[in-house]
């Protein structure tokens, strides 16, 4: 019965999307003598809330034309808004502002689409020890955040210093690749005093007072052991690549068009991920300090938990996740 009733529910739903609601726009439609392209936006304002739903309207229209027109080379997209233009039969001399309205949009929704193909890539890339380049950003990594503790030796436990495992980082890129590197140099690099702050936190012990509760449930010598192992301490560049792969399953998932439709005035960039990074990198750190792990096998429930929180926040058609972080200040001055 149950079976029967899902079936049911989603013939309605099916049939109520194809049929009911197209006829309801072309009423709609009849009534306002715009199109439902023109009514999005006439109504709403810049930003994500206009774009998502110019995307959701392009996606779900019954013209093929329109369908493809979000995957369009960047190129191509004047041309695409003359198209759409004269397939909805709109004139751009009597309503020129709808033109530039859906070129920010386009240009956002193709740059996004762009943006995580060139992100992919990245992280496909493995760290190659071989290449000048590679050993190169890792080598101004360390500069960045140790400017006064020279590097002895490319292989070297002073890695551990930062956050690696071992004596030669190369091993700890293999999730990420490339990109786990390209962000952890650019918040070092742009961020400076932020990303060295967050690093000397991490690595200092913190303590806390003992508790009734606590107290109960270990013996003195537990507890001392435990308050000593405690700490706000974490591997920074592991946590960072760690960090990296959220930021990316972020934006494969979708979640980050809020955000970037919000930021980014026209094609959001590999700058905008990384920025982005920065913030959560920020963010995290605050996250984790006031978590208050026991200690570093909570990890992956303190992430999770964060992951969730920043997933709500995007939830907001109007969240813009870093207007006062440093990182994004170049962004909101454009």
């Amino acid at each position: 019965m149950k079976h029967f009733l899902r079936m049911f529910v989603q013939v309605c739903l099916y049939f109520y999307c194809k049929c009911l609601w197209r006829c309801l726009k072309f009423v709609v439609r009849k009534l306002t003598g715009q199109c439902e392209l023109q009514r999005i936006c006439y109504n709403t304002k810049p930003g994500a809330a206009r774009t998502m739903k110019i995307e959701a309207s392009l996606k779900g229209s019954k013209s093929k034309r329109l369908q493809t027109s979000v995957s369009v080379h960047p190129d191509a997209i004047e041309k695409t808004i003359d198209d759409i233009m004269e397939l909805k039969r709109i004139n751009p001399d009597i309503n020129p502002q709808l033109g530039v309205s859906l070129q920010a949009c386009l240009l956002q929704i193709v740059g996004y689409r762009n943006l995580i193909a060139e992100v992919e890539k990245l992280r496909r890339e493995p760290y190659d020890s071989e290449n000048p380049q590679h050993e190169e950003m890792l080598l101004k990594l360390w500069k960045c955040l140790k400017p006064n503790s020279p590097l002895k030796a490319r292989i070297s436990k002073q890695w551990c210093e930062i956050g690696f495992q071992g004596d030669d980082p190369k091993t700890d890129f293999r999730g990420m690749g490339l990109l786990g590197l390209y962000n952890l140099v650019y918040f070092a690099e742009w961020d400076t005093e932020i990303a060295q702050q967050v690093l000397s936190d991490s690595l200092q012990p913190k303590y806390r007072e003992v508790t009734k509760k606590e107290l109960s449930q270990f013996s003195k010598a537990e507890w001392e052991k435990k308050k000593f192992d405690k700490a706000i301490g974490y591997s920074f560049a592991i946590v960072g690549i760690n960090i990296t792969d959220l930021a990316y399953n972020l934006l494969v998932s979708g979640a980050l068009k809020t955000h970037f439709y919000n930021v980014a005035p026209e094609a959001p960039t590999l700058t905008h991920f990384q920025q982005t990074f920065c913030y959560l990198m920020h963010e995290f750190h605050k996250f984790w300090i006031e978590e208050d792990p026991l200690d570093i096998m909570e990890f992956n429930r303190v992430r999770e938990k964060f992951h969730k929180r920043i997933l709500k926040q995007l939830q907001n058609p109007e969240m813009a996740l870093c207007p006062h972080f440093a990182a994004s200040e170049s962004l909101i001055n454009m």
